[in-house]
């Protein structure tokens, strides 16, 4: 594993551009004793209350722990989370071009966690004008070139509708851009250098598969529908599978404890991202990425794994 090393003493000359649904994640930690006599439901008499970046500024908090320079292009409502996210990622080092729509509000979710299990979230959301969006797209112009990487992390918030218009300036600029794609449609993210969909949201656009034959064709047709590069799906405890047009690389799971998956994606993409700015090729960064999501799903909430986290994780697995 001396190449991972050798990569990840290159992680400080990336510069990696993320842009996407940005979002405040909430926690309410507390203690559960009894159950309500309102309703059939526990009491959570609360003890302590955290805030983390999350969506697309997870992704750039998740850059930035691994020692590059990263920027985040979003849009937050003129309001307190809003300050709260910026005040956040600033603190950890991401440099924000946070956009403020005073007709939106700040996506929220707020988790509600006893006995360390969930209880419950509650979203609050709207998505941002066509205006501020426009605006942003013409930030995105002036920030790609300074980049040499673009992540587009989309959570489905509509803060990305112009997206077929970043990956096209991306591809005429000659520079990488990695999506992590929701809904039922990716002819949107034609074009591509990679799409990292997990495997519930391969088979909400591909269909279900029989067996990992079927699976590779259904991977591969995409693929080429859509003029990618590659499509790295992550399938869990399975792992995660790699199809280029060269053939298929599979990475089983390294996971030794699973605590919470929330993030895991974001971790995903953001050292992918990382590795390919700072030289490595799309496999030995899938090997990079599979390290690290078997060190985040290790932890509670969206978290972010740090360089020398992974690099700890490469020398204690190089014989793996």
């Amino acid at each position: 594993m001396n190449n991972d090393h050798h990569w990840m003493n290159h992680f400080a000359a990336a510069n990696v551009l993320v842009v996407g649904d940005v979002m405040l994640d909430r926690y309410w930690f507390g203690e559960v004793s009894r159950i309500s006599p309102e309703a059939p439901v526990p009491v959570v008499l609360v003890g302590k209350a955290e805030e983390r970046p999350g969506g697309a500024a997870n992704v750039a908090r998740g850059v930035k722990a691994l020692g590059a320079r990263c920027t985040l292009l979003s849009v937050v409502g003129q309001d307190e989370p809003g300050a709260r996210l910026e005040t956040l990622l600033q603190q950890e080092g991401v440099t924000t071009a946070l956009y403020r729509d005073a007709t939106v509000a700040t996506t929220v979710k707020l988790r509600v966690i006893g006995r360390q299990q969930q209880l419950l979230r509650i979203d609050f959301e709207t998505s941002p004008g066509q205006e501020v969006l426009l605006s942003k797209l013409s930030a995105f112009a002036d920030l790609l070139p300074q980049h040499d990487l673009v992540i587009l992390s989309d959570y489905g918030k509509g803060g990305l509708r112009h997206i077929e218009s970043m990956i096209e300036q991306c591809r005429r600029a000659n520079k990488p851009v990695l999506v992590d794609p929701k809904g039922d449609d990716y002819r949107r993210y034609r074009g591509a250098t990679l799409l990292t969909p997990n495997r519930s949201e391969f088979r909400q656009v591909a269909g279900a598969w029989v067996d990992d034959v079927d699976l590779a064709h259904k991977a591969q047709v995409l693929r080429q529908e859509l003029s990618l590069q590659a499509l790295l799906i992550t399938r869990s405890e399975e792992g995660m599978t790699l199809y280029q047009a060269q053939g298929v690389m599979h990475q089983p799971t390294l996971a030794q404890e699973v605590y919470d998956v929330s993030g895991a994606g974001d971790t995903v993409i953001a050292t992918l991202g990382v590795s390919i700015a700072a030289g490595a090729s799309l496999q030995e960064s899938v090997r990079l990425a599979n390290r690290a999501a078997g060190i985040v799903v290790g932890k509670l909430g969206t978290a972010v794994v740090t360089r020398e986290e992974l690099e700890r994780a490469c020398a204690t697995g190089a014989d793996q």
